[in-house]
């Protein structure tokens, strides 16, 4: 039975029929999974789609220059599917809010198109066909509906011209398929639920970075408070989503909640806040796929800002070991994005990143002005697919390494910049030279051990502290007008 579309000019009034309307429609189809699994035959097509909402503008209001979202490009009808609203309530009131005030008109609310595959449904905790025979798994597709792959493609990210079948344009980036399958993946990937995640997110290529996140962590909690990290985290949680709450013991909130065996591919730690502003830390491990696999579906989530924290190469003589590298250009040799984002497309550094980035590294040092160039350098950063790149011989290896100015290497961080503006994110990169192989200075496991047991600890302070002054960074201000395009969606 569909549900007859209503309006709202009230962003929490339209959030709660949304919610309405996918619980409804998800707990019908649970009902019938659970009776197909106890064997009951259905002669027809078990079917429930997501909400949407959609406005339509006839005229475009004067709107400040310096809006960078909230706002639609045009007039016409704009649309998007929706799901789970347990995750993006919050997300989605402060969108709707937004699209009321600068539209000028109310918002439409109701059942889409687009059906909810019964694995989406049941959720990132449960496996559909665990437990079926092939018999029932061979009708599974019969009576359900499945993901499909078509309509979960990031064509509206990469700046396609994408509408509905009603010429419908759209209002995000993300369609609810799309959104599903990431919050899917990042269970699989990083052994927590998305529902955990927090908006400022640092990735990391070393365990290293994650056991000191993990000791800080656990002693925030233990004194209720996080010095210069400010104040209000209410829990840590662990891989298998193993939750510590500030003040009590370990809380078991799942039945996945118990260390796993052994550790996901890309493990997440979150120490959270009450409004989602703590601080996400994932250990994506080495090389560009690693990178743009979890950031494609870390971005669904709409994080605030993300950094990659991690290790280099120095390619400059002057350079010491330990030394930082604020990255202010990137050397785009990854390949993994040339087909969503081509290497010509420039990606800018963003001045709020950049500051704050900056900023932290000055009062952890203690060093400002000129004294502070010693120990951390601006340029261009490299990032290349190859983990023996230094094999290849030098004359070919070097050269768009000193047509670039190229200060350092790694195998990450282009790919999470470049990530991160594709899909408007605000990014940014500080690095901490662990060798030299240009100069003789081999990573070799003697040397690296030592290093690491050394400035990790300094450097996470620094993520830490960036991530610290970037929440007390205007919104709006921070998801910079650089990020959008001039046909952009209306949500962030």
């Amino acid at each position: 039975m569909t549900t007859k579309p209503r309006r709202f000019d009230n962003a929490r009034a339209a959030v709660a029929a949304i919610t309405q309307l996918y619980d409804a429609n998800t707990a019908r189809l649970r009902e019938a999974f659970t009776a197909f699994t106890r064997g009951k035959d259905f002669d027809h097509r078990v079917r429930a789609y997501y909400p949407y909402v959609s406005v339509n503008t006839e005229s475009l209001p004067t709107l400040d220059a310096r809006t960078p979202f909230g706002f639609v490009a045009d007039t016409g009808t704009y649309a998007t599917t929706l799901t789970r609203p347990d995750i993006f309530s919050r997300y989605l009131e402060e969108q709707i809010a937004l699209l009321l005030r600068n539209t000028g008109v109310d918002v439409e609310v109701g059942e889409s198109s687009t059906p909810i595959p019964i694995h989406f449904a049941l959720g990132e905790d449960y496996h559909a066909e665990s437990g079926l025979d092939y018999g029932r798994l061979a009708l599974l597709p019969q009576i359900f509906d499945v993901p499909d792959l078509t309509i979960m493609d990031d064509r509206i990210a990469n700046g396609i011209d994408v509408r509905a079948a009603d010429g419908a344009k759209p209002l995000a980036l993300f369609t609810a398929p799309r959104i599903d399958l990431s919050l899917m993946r990042l269970k699989h990937y990083t052994g927590t639920s998305a529902r955990h995640f927090q908006n400022f997110v640092i990735f990391t290529n070393y365990q290293f970075y994650i056991d000191e996140f993990v000791r800080l962590a656990q002693a925030i909690l233990a004194k209720g408070e996080g010095g210069s990290l400010g104040s209000g985290y209410t829990a840590f949680v662990e891989p298998g989503n193993v939750v510590t709450e500030l003040g009590e013991e370990t809380q078991q909130l799942d039945v996945t909640g118990h260390h796993p065996p052994r550790l996901p591919q890309m493990p997440a730690y979150h120490l959270k806040r009450a409004d989602d502003s703590g601080i996400t830390m994932i250990n994506i491990g080495v090389g560009p796929s690693n990178a743009k696999n979890i950031s494609d579906h870390v971005a669904v989530l709409r994080p605030h800002a993300w950094l990659m924290l991690g290790h280099c190469a120095g390619l400059r003589n002057s350079q010491m070991l330990g030394d930082y590298v604020l990255a202010h250009a990137y050397l785009r040799q990854d390949q993994v994005l040339d087909a969503d984002l081509p290497r010509e497309v420039p990606v800018p550094a963003l001045a709020e990143i950049q500051i704050a980035i900056e900023r932290a590294v000055g009062r952890v040092t203690g060093l400002t002005g000129y004294d502070l160039k010693r120990v951390m350098r601006t340029g261009t950063v490299a990032t290349v697919d190859d983990r023996n790149w230094e094999l290849r011989p030098s004359t070919v290896q070097n050269l768009p390494f000193i047509q670039s100015r190229a200060i350092a290497l790694d195998m990450e961080s282009s790919t999470v910049a470049a990530n991160g503006f594709r899909f408007r994110v605000p990014y940014g990169t500080l690095l901490c030279v662990s060798d030299k192989p240009l100069h003789g200075q081999l990573k070799l496991p003697g040397m690296a051990d030592s290093f690491y047991r050394e400035r990790v600890s300094q450097h996470l302070a620094v993520g830490l502290e960036t991530m610290a002054l970037l929440r007390e960074t205007d919104k709006r201000q921070l998801h910079s007008r650089k990020l959008r395009s001039f046909n952009e969606v209306a949500f962030q």
